[in-house]
């Protein structure tokens, strides 16, 4: 069993990865948001500890860390932005990290993640969701079909949002 910590809780896409990290047979043993999660760790880890502050996070998993109980991996579920960041935080704290797509925004953070990586010994993987929508299947086969062997593909993957999302601070983010 795998020990996880959880950054971005409350957001869309956490709900799904609690779920994984349940179905897998894992532990989550920490989240954090700056936004209260409305009981929904509890229905799946009622013994979480929870905090509104990446600090308070930073200083439990240091203090399990130290009692020989560390987080194995870090499921990170916050805005592209910061996900660098947050990277940076699960390596630093001996962990794996787990991370939405995309990883980074601009190349030269990837560098600095990869020598982190180097420095620690520990890895980040990302989520590539899509590797199973139907569209994407059909297209990769097409491809291995296909006796060519270079192709030009334009792929836009385009999301819809509820009202709600420009009216949340998600909106805010996007405008900036």
């Amino acid at each position: 069993m795998k020990r996880f910590a959880l950054i971005g809780a409350a957001g869309y896409i956490a709900d799904r990865h609690m779920k994984a990290i349940k179905e897998t047979g894992n532990d989550l043993v920490c989240a954090t948001d700056r936004f209260d999660v409305m009981g929904r760790i509890d229905s799946y880890f009622p013994d979480a500890e929870f905090f509104l502050e990446i600090e308070n996070l930073d200083k439990y998993m240091d203090d399990l860390r130290r009692i020989k109980k560390p987080i194995d991996f870090v499921a990170i579920c916050t805005p592209n932005y910061m996900h660098p960041s947050h990277i940076r935080f699960a390596l630093r704290n001996g962990a794996d990290a787990i991370c939405e797509k995309p990883l980074v925004i601009y190349p030269a953070d990837m560098h600095i993640i990869k020598d982190i990586e180097a420095e620690t010994g520990k890895k980040v993987f990302t989520v590539l969701q899509l590797r199973y929508h139907k569209t994407i299947l059909d297209l990769k086969k097409k491809i291995d079909e296909s006796p060519e062997s270079m192709f030009d593909v334009d792929l836009s993957y385009i999301t819809t949002r509820g009202s709600w999302y420009h009216k949340s601070w998600k909106g805010e983010v996007e405008r900036i």
